[in-house]
């Protein structure tokens, strides 16, 4: 063989190597083509939306690097093996080139705004598939009977948050692999395939919560799913006891069943799990006591509030290294809080009100941990409170009223300053209130009323303290001349003298200023017509003299009730008092001289002027029981004798015939008035309307508007101890408009009709001719405004954090879905608003104020409500062209607040050439990044910014300007209700659960 011949038979081998490389390489590019074309074709079905204009081969070849795909390494590079677009604000459905993708093993399209039903015939087609997430979308539809079709290599099917509908297929449960399956929050009903799913033996996670399935057992067949690790069934339905086979479940780390209708006792192996982490029980109908042995060492929150357990707490609880949250309000529970309780390294959050526990609260309470809030009201508690509930620097929280405690405020906690709630009313402290508090930064809310504190306030106030109610202690000094974010203050019958502030320019956001029963002195400064919020003023009892200034108490056009009784004061009642539109008054037991203001003279203030005798009117039938300015003769020399006589008698002998005849006359108006009530009860009750009435003091008022006036009222007695309401009063005299009669009817047409977590309850209706009443239960935290919109001041409390304030949505949303889905007859509330979403001691949100509320026609004729109502800033734009409006105009309001709580912007700044809904639409229009929009005060929280961003998107989606464009409640509810509150276990636990 020729040295030619060797060389070329030598180079073959090399030859055939490079063309196989070349043929590899060219079946690459080939597949590399493929899978960008597919893409490409996925981009044309969404019709080329902004939000994918990197996928675009001239810009960018490498398919790879475009948005959200991901692609093999190695020999199996360009191929795509994952798309994730959560987030994207896409639309349509899922395009069928997608499963062109023959690699594609996760498809990531949640919290987005693709519609339609399940898309089988396109996702049939990915065989590699073992991811889908289309949760958070707005598919709808029964699932298809053969969703087995798809993959079965398929470890995690995420539908949750859609509206799928009809049964869960068993088919379901023919996909082997599957790891994760997660079906809540649709509308789901019928029975679920319990004893399929119960077949997939490598099951980790499990949600059903949130359908409507129908009522049925807790599934014991899913005592074989021993792999779970989370299990998530809420709100569906459940019946009967938590079943002992469940036991069998060793690795669960979340275990929740609330909001069901459970029945029985909680199993011993609940609280003895090796593994469990998180459970949440409340809101059932459980009895019985907690397992004295409790051994879940790993146990971090535990919640089963809102059941019928009793029993004395578990001294084994003690034993919980890990516990950050312990929650057992509204049960039954007695006896001591075990002292070991104490001494919890972790625990941050305990909530026990509105139960029976006695004894001292542990001495160690707060030393050990960072302790952040403390929920003890509404209990049989006594002795002081401990001295390191702050040690950690961390309490910003204290509930502690309606209780027995004693003794003096612990000094360590007048050093506190991250408090910025502190109620300890309706006790038994003693002891100097420590001048400290009134400066605090964060502090917002004091409310120390019935205890025998003594000491002075400071002449300026924190200007983050918003509420301060003190009555009915021994605090001495002046009225504060400084207080400038303060609203309402409540200072009845304590020993506050000197005169009130010459200049009230810093009290000019006060709208209920009661200081009744003190020893303030000097006269009435005309600088009070700066108080132009002021709705009700009460200076009874005290020693103020003088004249009432012409254009000072005339000018507080906002005024509802005024109450000078009790005083000193002379002269002419100014003639600008008679524009004001007082639902009560009183100006008894004064020296006032002359004619009363015309506007004045009515039946209605008849007993408005008593023991001042130079007092006159100009008509004998005024019905005001005074004589008339131009009445002689006998009668007038009969009264110039008894002013004689009188004055021969003594100033001490005429004020004491005068209040006993105002004692008589105000004795036998009441008992007129009691006989003449009438109570219609809308739940059980365990009080009177008698008991009602007797506990009416304007002292007690805690807001007024156009409707009428609230006062917050305890009612003792009872065996559960007695119970804090609301009572709001309408009056019914000839002066005051036919609209508050209507409003009346409306709140009470609604709201004793319906029954809903997350709506205020109704407790009774009580009327006469003279007055109404509505009688509700009472929200200790007010409302939504109060916390959101505070921070425009330097040192301004802390706000809400993120978790939070998506809970409030959620809980709002809850209550708006209920009215318009729910109800016989859809009910439209139409004056939608953060300071008509009412907070309890939990920061549960609940959606009060129905004076505009309207049944929605019935079914067949159109669904709308005439007649405009609402607040400026949350009126959707269709009040300004339609005579006739839906319920979407609830929609558009909620709008506003997730706007309000996401950007922490007010929803109309007058100092702003927008309001809130017309300027997140305009900076959402400006596109992406939008971090800048989000509150500064969570912007920090990255973990769930993107959740933070998705309510701001739903905010602009709600306030769109046409009405049929703006998603159902329902479909609002099914976009918040994932956000932060079921997290994959592949996710770190950032985001709190807002159940």
């Amino acid at each position: 063989m020729s040295p030619s011949n060797t060389t070329c038979l030598s180079l073959l081998p090399v030859v055939l190597l490079l063309l196989v490389v070349a043929g590899g390489r060219s079946s690459q590019r080939a597949a590399a083509t493929s899978n960008r074309e597919a893409l490409l074709a996925v981009k044309r079905k969404w019709g080329g939306p902004p939000q994918l204009a990197s996928w675009d081969p001239a810009a960018a070849p490498d398919h790879c690097n475009w948005t959200g795909v991901t692609c093999a390494t190695g020999a199996g590079g360009g191929a795509v093996t994952g798309i994730t677009l959560s987030g994207f604000s896409l639309t349509g459905s899922v395009p069928a080139p997608v499963c062109a993708l023959k690699n594609l093993t996760r498809l990531d399209l949640a919290y987005n705004n693709l519609t339609g039903a399940f898309p089988a015939a396109a996702l049939h087609a990915c065989a590699a598939l073992r991811f889908l997430d289309l949760s958070n979308n707005q598919f709808s539809g029964p699932l298809p009977r053969d969703i087995d079709g798809l993959s079965p290599a398929m470890e995690l099917l995420n539908l949750s948050v859609n509206r799928f509908d009809g049964e869960v297929p068993p088919a379901v449960a023919r996909l082997p692999a599957l790891k994760s399956l997660l079906l809540d929050t649709n509308r789901f009903t019928g029975a679920y395939p319990a004893a399929e799913i119960s077949q997939l033996a490598g099951l980790e996670v499990l949600t059903l919560a949130d359908n409507a399935f129908a009522p049925a057992p807790v599934p014991a067949e899913f005592a074989r799913l021993t792999n779970l690790t989370y299990l998530w069934m809420d709100n569906m339905n459940l019946t009967g006891e938590i079943p002992e086979a469940f036991s069998s479940l060793t690795e669960l780390t979340v275990f929740s069943l609330a909001s069901n209708e459970l029945t029985g006792e909680i199993p011993a192996w609940v609280l003895q799990h090796a593994n469990l982490q998180k459970i949440y029980l409340f809101s059932n109908n459980l009895s019985g006591e907690l397992p004295r042995n409790v051994t879940a060492m790993r146990l971090v929150e535990l919640d089963v509030s809102t059941n019928q357990l009793t029993g004395e707490m578990p001294e084994a609880l003690g034993d919980l290294k890990n516990l950050a949250f312990l929650s057992l309000y509204k049960n039954k529970f007695t006896g001591a809080i075990p002292a070991s309780i104490g001494l919890l390294p972790r625990l941050g959050d305990i909530r026990i009100q509105d139960n029976r526990f006695s004894g001292e609260l542990p001495p160690e309470l707060g030393k050990h941990s960072p302790l952040g809030n403390l929920d003890v009201g509404n209990n049989n508690l006594s002795g002081p409170l401990p001295e390191g509930l702050c040690a950690n620097g961390t309490l910003y929280n204290i509930d502690a009223f309606n209780n027995s405690f004693s003794g003096e405020f612990p000094a360590q906690l007048g050093d506190c300053a991250t408090i910025n709630n502190l109620m300890l009313y309706n006790n038994r402290f003693s002891g100097e209130f420590p001048a400290r508090i009134w400066s605090f930064p964060k502090l917002t809310t004091v409310m120390i009323q019935n205890n025998s504190f003594t000491g002075t306030l400071p002449s300026e106030i924190s200007f983050n303290i918003s509420r301060i109610e003190m009555g009915y202690n021994m605090f001495s000094g002046s009225v504060p001349t400084s207080a400038t974010g303060l609203l309402t203050f409540l200072a009845e019958h304590n020993r506050l003298a000197g005169e009130l502030p010459s200049d009230m320019i810093k009290l000019a956001n006060l709208t209920d200023f009661s200081v009744p029963g003190n020893q303030i002195t000097g006269s009435i400064p005309t600088s009070i017509n700066l108080l132009q919020k002021l709705n009700s003023l009460n200076l009874s009892g005290n020693q103020i003299s003088g004249m009432i200034p012409p254009g000072s108490i005339g000018l507080l056009r906002a005024l509802t009730i005024l109450d000078l009784s009790g005083n000193e004061l002379a002269g002419g009642i100014p003639s600008d008092m008679g524009q004001l539109h007082l639902t009560s008054l009183n100006m008894s037991l004064n020296r006032f001289t002359g004619e009363v203001p015309p506007s004045l003279q009515i039946p209605a203030y008849s007993r408005s002027f008593l023991g001042n005798g130079h007092l006159c009117v100009s008509a004998a039938d005024s019905g005001t029981n005074l004589p008339t300015c131009r009445d002689g003769g006998a009668r007038g020399e009969l009264s110039r004798v008894l002013i004689i006589l009188f004055s021969l008698l003594g100033g001490a002998v005429l004020m004491g015939c005068v209040g006993v005849a105002w004692l008589l006359l105000r004795r036998r108006r009441e008992s007129h008035e009691v006989t003449d009530w009438k109570m219609t009860a809308f739940t059980q009750l365990d009080f009177t309307e008698s008991d009602v009435l007797s506990n009416i003091r304007e002292e007690s008022v805690i807001g007024s508007g156009g409707s009428g006036k609230v006062y917050r009222i305890h009612l003792g007695g009872g065996e559960e101890g007695g119970r804090t309401v609301a009572v709001k009063k309408i009056w019914s005299s000839r002066k005051v408009d036919e609209k508050l009669d209507r409003e009346f009817e409306s709140e009470v047409k609604v709201l004793g009709s319906i029954r809903h977590t997350n709506i205020v309850k109704l407790l009774c209706c009580i009327s006469s001719q003279e007055a109404k009443l509505l009688v509700y239960e009472y929200m200790e935290n007010g409302s939504l405004d109060r916390w959101l919109h505070h921070r425009d001041r330097a040192g301004a409390p802390a706000p809400l954090d993120w978790p939070t304030r998506l809970a409030v949505a959620v809980d709002a949303a809850r209550g708006l879905s209920y009215m318009h889905h729910d109800c016989a007859q859809p009910i439209v509330h139409r004056d939608v608003k953060s300071s008509n979403i009412l907070l309890d001691p939990d920061f549960q949100a609940k959606i009060a104020d129905f004076g505009l509320a309207r049944i929605l026609a019935k079914s067949g004729e159109p669904e709308s409500v005439s007649a405009i109502g609402g607040t400026f800033g949350y009126m959707p734009p269709e009040y300004g062209y339609r005579s006739r409006v839906s319920e979407k105009v609830d929609v558009y309001s909620f709008g506003v607040v997730l706007l309000e709580l996401t950007t922490g912007k007010v929803a109309n700044d007058t100092g702003a050439e927008l309001c809130l809904a017309e300027w997140a639409w305009r900076r959402y229009q400006e596109g992406p990044p939008l971090d800048d929009v989000v509150d500064v005060e969570i912007r920090g929280d990255a973990a769930c910014l993107q959740d933070v961003l998705s309510v701001f998107t739903l905010g602009v989606i709600c306030t769109g300007e046409e009405p049929r464009a703006r998603p159902s409640m329902k479909d609002v509810l099914h976009q918040l209700a994932r956000c932060c509150r079921v997290p994959m276990p592949t996710e770190a636990e950032n985001c709190s659960s807002v159940e």
